[in-house]
């Protein structure tokens, strides 16, 4: 265990976190959660559909949903190019490149024109669906800009006014990055979009399997208990999860039932897999609560507060867990049994799939899990699932707190 524990802090965890501070992994990861606030906002509107259901006085807030969640792909496909030239350090690119990637987007998705010449756009297209899209949009642009930057055109010239200068370096890569999207789109007739769906339909379908969801969130888990942020992995699920929900909302709009486990909602809104932070530590910091060791009952009690709005950065880097032999491992064991039960209760019909956007996921357990299925079966699970991670954390956490105890002097050392 410990060349095991040696390998992972001196040469697996470093090695993770060099390739997270890569530019163009770092511009996907950050652009994933810059585009959050736009994705909550719709989360915030189907969230009071639930109500307006009820209530149908109450005033229709659909357009919100519409031109934030619902135009996702574009604002995935600006963040992504502007990201990515933030992070090459070429800060005269950032703005114009975003810009020209909505354009390159729009290309790929394939508009048509009615008799007067007017676009026509599949709204679908623009949301959830088109989010792979909207990256490989944001790097194709970036890609041609960042190319381009390294001919330094007229950098130096003193005959040329550094505005007009400024122009020509703009227009330049545009030209060529709107010119080869026409002839990839209109002269070939390629459909970007559907070939970019085709490479990532194996990956979304695979994820939709119960070893799919394991590793969706047995993966992250991993890292963060190495240190490296999970947000590094953001950037393969979080397309897979909007996706995953977009289906279900068409599912049950043309009246059919949800499918799609694997979303944001059922991870981590639900709060099922997700209990108290990634790796269901709420249990964790219950038995620190409880502890003999006088250490971790006062950080448990401090720590509670989040856990119990799924918040477990306090916990990770407090207790801790992170590159922490005892407690790494039942963590690493829950991120595989709790989307395994989830993934067997949903699909046998013990439990409802989500099929609603919603992604606030700071809401405590069970009234998020109740929230996001609809379905009061879900205390029931809420109850079975947390007794089963307390019983995965209580030997390791039993072994981690007498060791504390006798660093602390609370208890002698047999």
């Amino acid at each position: 265990m410990k060349k095991f524990m040696d390998w992972l802090s001196n040469s697996f965890a470093p090695s993770m976190n060099k390739i997270c501070s890569k530019p163009w992994i770092a511009a996907v990861s950050s652009s994933m959660q810059k585009v959050i606030p736009f994705i909550l906002t719709g989360s915030v509107i189907y969230f009071y559909n639930v109500f307006r259901s009820y209530i149908p006085q109450l005033p229709d807030l659909g357009m919100i949903a519409d031109y934030s969640f619902g135009l996702i792909s574009l604002i995935i496909a600006f963040m992504v190019a502007q990201q990515v030239m933030e992070k090459l350090g070429k800060p005269f690119y950032t703005t114009n490149c975003g810009l020209v990637a909505i354009a390159v987007l729009i290309m790929f998705v394939m508009p048509t024109y009615d008799e007067a010449g007017n676009m026509i756009i599949t709204g679908g297209r623009l949301g959830a669906t088109g989010i792979a899209v909207g990256i490989f949009a944001g790097l194709f642009t970036a890609i041609i800009f960042n190319l381009y930057s390294k001919l330094h055109v007229l950098e130096n010239s003193t005959k040329i006014p550094d505005f007009v200068t400024g122009w020509i370096n703009y227009i330049i890569p545009t030209l060529i990055t709107l010119g080869i999207g026409m002839i990839l789109t209109k002269d070939l007739g390629m459909d970007i979009f559907e070939m970019v769906l085709w490479v990532f339909s194996p990956l979304q379908s695979f994820a939709q399997t119960w070893y799919g969801l394991i590793l969706l969130c047995f993966i992250p888990a991993f890292l963060y208990t190495m240190g490296v942020s999970s947000w590094l992995f953001g950037a393969v699920s979080t397309p897979i999860y909007l996706a995953g929900i977009q289906a279900n909302i068409e599912a049950v709009a043309n009246g059919l039932a949800p499918t799609n486990i694997a979303t944001t909602e059922t991870v981590f809104t639900a709060a099922l897999i997700t209990m108290g932070g990634m790796g269901a530590t709420l249990g964790l910091n219950v038995l620190m609560t409880f502890s003999k060791s006088s250490r971790l009952k006062t950080l448990g009690r401090i720590f509670i507060g989040p856990s119990i709005f799924n918040i477990n950065e306090p916990i990770m880097f407090g207790a801790p867990v992170v590159f922490n032999p005892i407690l790494m491992l039942p963590m690493w064991i829950n991120a595989i049994v709790g989307p395994a039960i989830v993934y067997f209760i949903m699909r046998v019909g013990w439990l409802n799939i989500p099929a609603t956007l919603n992604q606030v996921g700071q809401v405590p357990v069970p009234i998020s899990t109740v929230m996001i299925t609809q379905d009061m079966r879900g205390i029931l699970w809420a109850v079975v699932l947390f007794i089963v991670y307390l019983m995965i954390w209580f030997p390791f956490f039993k072994v981690y707190e007498k060791q504390c105890m006798i660093e602390d002097g609370e208890l002698q050392e047999n």
